[in-house]
C-alpha cells in the first residue's frame, strides 16, 4: 500500500498555503513534516484526510483493495481538537469511533490500558486533564485498523512517559504496516522509520 500525493497544492481562506507537493509513502514508513507555524502543515494533514478541498493537483491510496479503496476510508486523524463529547464517558466516546470507524484492533478497556488510562472509562472526558484528553483521543486510533495516521502535532499536553509510550505504538504501528503522516515540531522518537518534508505545508 502507498499514499501518493503529485503536485498537491492547498488553501486557506482563499489563499494558497503550499503547491506542488510530491512525495509516495510506502507503508511501514512515517513522513514527518515540519515548518514554522502557519507554514501550512495543519492545512496539508486537513487536504490529505479530505476534510479540505484539494486546491490543486491529487491525493490517493493505491493498494488499498476493497476494505480502504480511499484516502478517507484508510485514516484516522487526530487533529489539535480531540473530536471527543466532553458529556460523555472516556469509554462512551472511544465506543462511538470504533462503531464509527469499525472494529478490528484493540477493545476499549484494553486501548484505554495501553495509553495508561486504566480504570477511567466511566468517568466524563470534560473531567479529564490536558494530558489525559490527549492520550483518550490517541486510545481512539486503536480500537479501529486504519493503515493510515495522520497526526497533528500528536504530542502536545503529553509528559515525558506518554511521549515515550506514544512513540513505542507509532513504531509498532508502523512495523505492522501502517503509514504514518505527522505534522510535529518535537522529535517523535521513531527514527529509522521516518522520512522528512521541512519548512513545507
Amino acid at each position: 500500500m502507498r499514499l501518493i500525493a503529485e503536485n498537491l497544492c492547498g488553501e486557506r481562506g482563499g489563499e494558497a498555503v503550499f503547491s506542488g507537493i510530491d512525495f509516495a509513502l510506502e507503508e511501514c514508513r512515517a513522513l514527518i513534516v515540519t515548518g514554522p507555524n502557519g507554514s501550512g502543515k495543519s492545512t496539508l494533514l486537513r487536504v490529505i484526510a479530505g476534510l479540505l478541498p484539494v486546491a490543486q493537483g491529487s491525493v490517493r491510496i493505491e493498494g488499498g483493495g476493497e476494505a480502504f479503496p480511499s484516502v478517507a476510508s484508510a485514516c484516522h486523524y487526530l487533529g489539535h481538537q480531540n473530536a471527543m463529547k466532553p458529556a460523555l464517558s472516556v469509554a462512551e466516546n472511544l465506543r462511538f469511533w470504533r462503531d464509527f470507524n469499525g472494529d478490528g484492533q484493540l477493545g476499549v478497556e484494553e486501548a484505554l490500558e495501553t495509553v495508561g488510562l486504566g480504570g477511567i472509562g466511566h468517568l466524563p472526558f470534560g473531567y479529564l486533564s490536558t494530558g489525559q484528553r490527549r492520550r483518550a483521543a490517541i486510545a481512539k486510533l486503536l480500537v479501529s485498523h486504519r493503515p493510515l495516521w495522520l497526526l497533528d502535532e500528536p504530542t502536545a499536553g503529553l509528559d515525558k512517559a506518554s511521549e515515550a509510550r506514544f512513540a513505542g505504538l507509532m513504531a509498532k504501528h508502523c512495523t505492522d504496516g501502517g503509514m504514518i503522516v505527522a505534522a510535529t515540531h518535537l522529535p517523535l522518537g521513531i527514527e529509522g522509520m521516518e522520512l522528512r518534508m521541512g519548512e513545507t505545508g
